[in-house]
């Protein structure tokens, strides 16, 4: 436990970790800013010392989530050539569902707040699934410049495709349920080989 008075470092990812630990672990019911606390092991005040409250840090877990795929996603460019296509598109699909994406989606959409707050950003411009798709689709037109990807693809489609399976089953799953690589690998496989 961190005394009271001395610096958490990293705060806001070792709040988001512990929170990822207790929702995968016992669900989204039992996320409580003291579970998350406890889960960390810091002081109980510190989630509100740093967010204006559950909901508040609940979407910014998701963002914060949303940015680092989109991050990997917009890293494929420097990709292009390398590896199989379908391995670095699954790179990027997969990320989604790391780090309990289930789960944590499941819980924002069980706050409304938290979720008008996610909403919100992504419609200010906040990195989420536009700006995956985006990069996915880049990403697809330079290998299909390089034979990669067949002419017969549309990579604004494939990427949209990609995407919307991958929010599809963010939003259908739940802990305990199949796992959801397996479908996306597929999906992924279909749409530009394996």
């Amino acid at each position: 436990m961190s005394p009271r008075g001395v610096a958490t470092p990293d705060v806001r990812e070792r709040l988001f970790a512990a929170a990822e630990r207790v929702v995968e672990r016992d669900g989204p019911g039992a996320l409580t800013s003291r579970a998350v606390t406890t889960e960390a092991g810091c002081a109980k005040g510190l989630l509100h010392a740093h967010f204006a409250g559950l909901d508040e840090f609940v979407a910014e877990l998701c963002l914060d989530r949303f940015a680092r795929t989109a991050a990997r996603a917009e890293a494929l460019s420097g990709r292009v050539g390398q590896r199989t296509v379908a391995e670095n598109l699954d790179a990027v699909a997969l990320a989604l569902f790391d780090s309990g994406g289930p789960a944590i989606s499941g819980l924002a959409m069980t706050r409304p707040a938290a979720a008008l707050r996610i909403r919100q950003a992504l419609e200010g411009g906040a990195p989420g699934f536009t700006a995956i798709q985006q990069a996915i689709t880049g990403y697809l037109e330079a290998e299909q410049r390089l034979g990669r990807v067949a002419d017969t693809v549309d990579p604004a489609t494939a990427a949209l495709a990609v995407v919307g399976t991958a929010h599809h089953l963010l939003m259908t799953s739940w802990p305990g349920a199949p796992d959801p690589r397996a479908p996306m690998e597929r999906l992924v496989a279909a749409l530009v080989g394996g």
